[in-house]
C-alpha cells in the first residue's frame, strides 16, 4: 500500500473521530434525551466546545472530499512520489492537529495549522501534473 493511501485510511479514521467528537460534546450540551429523540424541531444552539468541535467537523469534512479525490487520482494514475507521499503526510497531521486547536479556540494558530494542510494537499494534487 501506497504512503498515500496509509494517510487516507488514517483520514478516514480521524475523520470518525471528528464526528464522534462533536457528537459527544453536543449531547453533553443538549442532553441525552434531544440525542435520542427524532429533533423535530429547532435545536437549542451550541456552545464553546461543542460548537467548535461541530465546526471543526464540517470543516474536516470539506477538505477531506478534495484529498480523498487526489490521492485516488495520484495512486490510480501511478503518479505517487516522494513529494505526494510527503504532501499526504502533511496533511493528514495537520488535520490530526486542527482538531484539539480548533476545539481549544486559538484563533491564528487554527488558520495556520489549516493552510499547511491545505498545502499538503496541494502538493499530492501537484502530482498530477
Amino acid at each position: 500500500m501506497t504512503m498515500e493511501l496509509k494517510m487516507l485510511a488514517w483520514a478516514l479514521v480521524l475523520g470518525l473521530v471528528h464526528v464522534l467528537l462533536a457528537a459527544a460534546l453536543a449531547t453533553a450540551q443538549r442532553g441525552l434525551k434531544w440525542n435520542a429523540s427524532n429533533r423535530d424541531g429547532d435545536a437549542r444552539p451550541l456552545s464553546g466546545f461543542a460548537a467548535r468541535a461541530t465546526r471543526a467537523s464540517s470543516n474536516f469534512l470539506e477538505t477531506f472530499a478534495f484529498f480523498a479525490a487526489a490521492v485516488l487520482a495520484v495512486v490510480a494514475a501511478q503518479k505517487t512520489s516522494a513529494s505526494t507521499a510527503l504532501g499526504a503526510q502533511i496533511y493528514l497531521w495537520a488535520r490530526v492537529a486542527y482538531l484539539p486547536v480548533y476545539v481549544i479556540g486559538v484563533p491564528y494558530l487554527r488558520t495556520a495549522v489549516w493552510a499547511v494542510g491545505f498545502w499538503g494537499m496541494l502538493q499530492v494534487i501537484e502530482g498530477l501534473f
